[in-house]
């Protein structure tokens, strides 16, 4: 299975109930990158959303990009606040220093749709199903169900079948 990019919205910055009068003014935030193990960008996410919840500390969000490996990005008022979040966490190794600017970060933020890459011909592994670790080929992609129609190539004969796009992922190197 195939996982997007892990976006957790731990708390406003200011303790906000939402009844807030328009003369007060919100902290600013800023982006800041922490260095983790490659591999571990999911755990170490929750993990530090929970500290951060069960601390109080003033972290806004926490975002794990997939495509990004060995790096997560916090959303906060204060750099001093990721350095007391990450101090003691296993998997992290340290804040990058300077911030990040937001327009790096807006792209890992739109969502994609699952087929959008494959296509006709595409060599892709099935991930999920009972047709599992098997290798296909892409015959027909159906954007509007996300669905994509494939031969399995280690079968004896042809037989188009129809998996949800979750269930392939496309082979890369071939």
């Amino acid at each position: 299975m195939q996982f997007s990019n892990i976006y957790i919205r731990v708390s406003s910055i200011n303790g906000s109930t939402g009844r807030e009068c328009l003369s007060e003014t919100r902290p600013r935030t800023s982006l800041y990158a922490i260095k983790v193990t490659v591999g571990q960008e999911r755990n170490v996410s929750m993990m530090l959303a929970d500290k951060a919840k069960v601390e109080d500390l003033p972290i806004a969000a926490i975002l794990a990009p997939t495509e990004l490996r060995g790096y997560i990005i916090i959303e906060t008022a204060a750099p001093h606040a990721v350095d007391q979040l990450i101090r003691g966490m296993r998997h992290t190794r340290e804040r990058v220093g300077g911030m990040v600017n937001p327009a790096e970060v807006d792209h890992y933020l739109v969502s994609r749709p699952v087929v959008e890459g494959l296509e006709l011909g595409t060599l892709v592994e099935v991930v999920a199903g009972p047709f599992k670790g098997m290798q296909a080929k892409v015959v027909r992609v159906d954007v509007s169900k996300e669905e994509v129609t494939i031969e399995i190539l280690e079968a004896a004969f042809t037989l188009p079948i129809t998996v949800h796009a979750d269930y392939v992922r496309e082979v890369k190197g071939v």
